[in-house]
């Protein structure tokens, strides 16, 4: 896949807190918050925000490291996470608790809900993202969290980035409110084993949704990056993604949109989608 020069979306540069960063903001609707994965905001990661777009969302695409729109070497990708995991905003080992930039994060879902309108926004977080999506549910505007192959901490495969007290307040919330968290991973994905998504069951209870494909399902001819750096299927809606109709990796997409839709388009989804 090409460069994605992103030239169908506005750029901004959006400050909270002293903290400047690009926005590419795109479409009509409620808001969705689409971050990046490693290394960056490439085509793939465009390619499913531009899905969420034109499923009739308002879509935000921050951009947290690498090189927007850029395919990159498998080179350039690995120094883009080896600046990201000592970056002061990203907490990438146990224990540390949730990253800084989730602050910037619920900032943004506040901004791009205000602006948007509807019930609220949504987040899709991606490999080193994945929970980002959820801790941005301390935001009373975020309605609907996916978490896809959320892959911190690193140095722990089966923990959870996010601090019990954080779960707790996030648990309460998805009880009084009635919300779920929808979460997707390979069966064999190393950096998001079986036992996180057990982890977030015991935290989160029957408000976890999580979802595992088999190994089979993905691509067998990821971008660079991946063929070099991660050995095992791993990226559900991106690089690992099939784009043909009847995949499986697909249907998760249209599984993931049809979830944001029920959370932030009620009013269609009772007159039978749109």
């Amino acid at each position: 896949m090409l460069d994605d020069n992103l030239e169908d979306f506005e750029t901004r540069e959006i400050t909270f807190d002293a903290i400047s960063r690009r926005v590419h903001v795109g479409g009509q609707g409620p808001a969705v918050i689409v971050m990046p994965e490693m290394p960056g905001l490439s085509p793939q990661v465009i390619r499913f925000g531009r899905w969420v777009r034109d499923a009739g969302f308002s879509v935000w695409m921050p951009s947290l490291f690498g090189a927007d729109g850029a395919e990159g070497t498998a080179d350039a990708g690995a120094r883009v996470f080896k600046r990201a995991c000592v970056a002061a905003e990203f907490r990438a080992l146990a224990g540390q608790g949730s990253s800084p930039i989730t602050s910037w994060l619920r900032a943004l879902a506040k901004l791009a809900h205000r602006e948007c309108g509807g019930p609220g926004a949504g987040a899709v977080g991606m490999c080193f993202t994945g929970n980002f999506a959820l801790s941005m549910m301390l935001e009373p505007s975020m309605l609907a969290p996916v978490l896809c192959q959320p892959a911190l901490p690193l140095d722990d495969p089966e923990a959870v980035e996010s601090p019990p007290d954080e779960l707790a307040q996030i648990r309460d919330r998805l009880h009084k409110e009635d919300l779920s968290v929808l979460a997707w991973r390979f069966a064999g994905d190393p950096f998001c084993r079986a036992g996180r998504f057990a982890a977030y069951e015991v935290a989160l209870g029957a408000h976890f949704d999580g979802r595992v494909l088999p190994d089979t399902a993905a691509n067998p001819d990821p971008p660079p990056f991946f063929r070099e750096h991660v050995p095992a299927p791993h990226s559900v809606m991106t690089a690992h993604l099939i784009d043909q109709e009847g995949e499986l990796t697909q249907s998760a997409v249209e599984e993931t949109i049809a979830f944001l839709k029920r959370r932030l388009k009620p009013k269609a989804m009772g007159r039978g989608g749109d």
